[in-house]
């Protein structure tokens, strides 16, 4: 059984990521004092007294402005044509605006219920600010503070009363799995997780087109002015290999150069996602060709133990075959350092190309996964020592795979050694296990004295 569905929708700067913040119970969305932070949709699963709800952030609803207002206000109208329940949010420090009264005339359109939040009523003055707003015709505005909490509980009261019954239930699916459109659970209590799939790049390089192909809608706002995307938006989708978090990230560039807070915050999130991943897709403008931020945010995919699929963006834009061999070159040069990860040419606008990543992530999320027996590894590890000593008495005794997610092996030695060495006996396990571009973890202890 899916959850119900709450929507929080509003003019720019009413506190609506505040307000989800404080449903959600933790610092869940990017929160700035200045119009226009939010952009794309983005949804968390919440509870208030036992009853569980999905929770949606949107941007503001503008009823004019320029191209990339146009398309985040498509993301609202998007998200709330699956609402159970609306959560009008107006700021009553404020009072009732012309923007207010033309989204008005456009939720009254709608069938789901909707109830008008009065954020920013801080004390009792502004709390009686809010009959203001009963000139919407959309019933008794409920007053709230979602900055220091004020009246939350009285808020989340009537929105558990207006959803809807669910089969005679409130609650939600005990094991609080999705399910797919004929009600089947996406997975069976008990397995793992479905893997995580992080998309990562610079600023437009293409990061939410590819999201929007791979998830099959338009899921993230798409503009052609870099650092659209400010959170990490995640959506779970049913592929014919079964279920796939994709996570679409915030375009990341170096520390020194970022000179907003909001920026900051949305390469906080983008950070977090990577280490949270499976499996990282590393988005490169194939016009520009390898950069030398390409080359550091590889760097940090690899440090975090995810693999790597490299994805050659644009590269319907590239016609003299002798520049696509160039950049070929360049990659394999200047990301040498991510071993033998797929490289992929494609075109997210177009799609060209995109369906040939399904059979490389399911070979990486099985390499990710993967266990290696105990006997095979002492056998790869006892034939490489016998290849190649490490001499001066340096031995490997026993080794064994201790750990999965990324592959982590424990070697036992009778000394230290040496880390020319730990990359030979490293490369020798990559070889044995084609464990292909995930990274390898070695941990080495000293036998006892």
């Amino acid at each position: 059984m899916s959850l119900p569905t709450i929507v929080v929708v509003g003019r720019p700067n009413v506190g609506k990521s505040t307000l989800f913040n404080r449903i959600i119970g933790e610092q869940a969305a990017i929160v700035e004092d200045r119009p226009g932070v939010t952009r794309d949709r983005k949804e968390l699963e919440a509870e208030w007294l036992g009853t569980k709800f999905l929770l949606v952030d949107t941007g503001g609803w503008l009823p004019s402005g320029s191209d990339l207002d146009e398309k985040v206000s498509r993301q609202v109208e998007a998200a709330v044509q699956n609402a159970d329940v609306v959560l009008f949010v107006v700021d009553a420090s404020v009072g009732l605006t012309d923007d207010d009264t033309q989204i008005a005339q456009w939720l009254r359109r709608i069938k789901s219920p909707v109830l008008v939040v009065a954020n920013k009523a801080d004390n009792d003055r502004r709390e009686n600010d809010r009959w203001e707003f009963l000139a919407l015709g959309m019933g008794e505005p409920v007053p709230v503070s979602a900055l220091h909490g004020r009246r939350a509980g009285d808020l989340l009261d009537e929105v558990c009363a207006l959803l809807p019954q669910r089969d005679g239930d409130l609650q939600p699916d005990p094991d609080d799995i999705p399910v797919d459109e004929e009600g089947e659970k996406l997975w069976k209590a008990g397995d793992t997780a479905p893997p995580r799939v992080a998309i990562v790049g610079r600023p437009n390089v293409g990061k939410s087109t590819l999201f929007n192909r791979l998830v099959g809608e338009d899921r993230s706002v798409v503009h052609d002015m870099a650092g659209t995307t400010r959170d990490a938006i995640d959506t779970l989708v049913d592929t014919p290999d079964g279920p796939i978090v994709f996570v679409d990230t915030a375009g990341m560039r170096r520390r020194s150069r970022i000179d907003d807070s909001a920026e900051y915050y949305s390469l906080v999130r983008a950070l977090r996602a990577i280490d949270d991943s499976d499996i990282a897709l590393l988005v490169i403008d194939a016009t520009e060709g390898v950069t030398a931020q390409d080359q550091r945010l590889a760097e940090r995919v690899d440090a975090s133990g995810c693999p790597i699929v490299v994805m050659l963006n644009k590269w319907e834009l590239i016609e003299d075959p002798e520049q696509r061999l160039e950049i070929e070159n360049e990659v394999h040069r200047k990301l040498y350092f991510v071993g033998d990860a797929p490289i992929l040419k494609i075109s997210a606008l177009t799609g060209k190309g995109v369906h040939k990543l399904r059979p490389v992530l399911q070979e990486s999320i099985e390499q990710y996964h993967r266990r290696v027996p105990t006997r095979d590894v002492n056998r790869v590890i006892s034939d490489a020592q016998q290849r190649q000593p490490a001499g001066h008495g340096l031995r490997v005794l026993y080794a064994l795979q201790g750990a999965t997610d990324p592959p982590t092996f424990t070697l036992f030695v009778n000394r230290e050694l040496p880390q020319t060495y730990m990359r030979y006996l490293e490369r020798s396990i990559r070889e044995a296990f084609e464990f292909g571009s995930t990274p390898i973890k070695l941990r080495v202890r000293k036998r006892s004295e």
